[in-house]
């Protein structure tokens, strides 16, 4: 049966089910219903932007986006981004799916916590972020209306989702610390690890091998 959430269709091919299902397989509550959010808002903000992404693309890009912070995804050491893109390629290219498809699908993962630079590229890029930016920070909230904000909340609800994704971000990679130079997941890991202190940049241009 075709799922309509605040007038965006939820994709129901057999690639999306499957997508669906190991996403669910692996995450909590917490992580899918942030992921089915990151869809919906995205699409949400598409149409307000006179965006048009294919869904089934979105849909993937969305589910998987933070699938490399959960323990059967997550790697040692590569950002947490990259985990959950590169196994949205392994999926894609499984079914066959094209080059040029899976590509988009692959940089809206990977740079879904990078600001700007996804809205200069496709709306399967861009619409990953901009469900992201939603749903995470409240960026173009005050954009949609209230009764679509409503309708996804109530499919997807959101308890205490502000502290508990924050010690989701630290959980996924808390373990690779390093992986967090130069990205937003630095500040997640100085808030919730007394301890832990982000590489510095300029530091690292003073302190390199160079003799001058």
């Amino acid at each position: 049966m075709t799922t309509v959430i605040a007038g965006i269709t939820i994709p129901d091919s057999a690639l999306a089910a499957e997508a669906t299902e190991l996403v669910r397989d692996a995450t909590d509550d917490l992580l899918f219903h942030h992921s089915r959010r990151v869809f919906l808002f995205g699409s949400l903000q598409g149409r307000r932007l006179g965006l048009t992404a294919d869904p089934e693309l979105l849909y993937v890009g969305a589910m998987f986006h933070d699938l490399g912070l959960t323990e059967k995804h997550r790697g040692a050491t590569q950002r947490f981004e990259l985990d959950g893109a590169d196994e949205a390629r392994r999926f894609l290219e499984s079914h066959g799916v094209p080059e040029e498809s899976v590509r988009k699908v692959w940089e809206g993962i990977a740079l879904h916590t990078t600001p700007e630079v996804p809205w200069r590229l496709e709306p399967e890029v861009a619409l990953v972020t901009a469900g992201v930016e939603t749903d995470v920070l409240g960026i173009g909230r005050e954009k949609l209306a209230e009764s679509d904000l409503a309708a996804v909340v109530a499919a997807h609800p959101r308890p205490d989702f502000k502290r508990r994704i924050i010690q989701a971000f630290a959980d996924g990679f808390r373990h690779r610390p390093d992986s967090t130079f130069g990205t937003v997941n630095a500040d997640v890991l100085e808030h919730v690890d007394p301890g832990f202190r982000h590489i510095d940049f300029v530091e690292v241009i003073l302190g390199n091998g160079w003799p001058e």
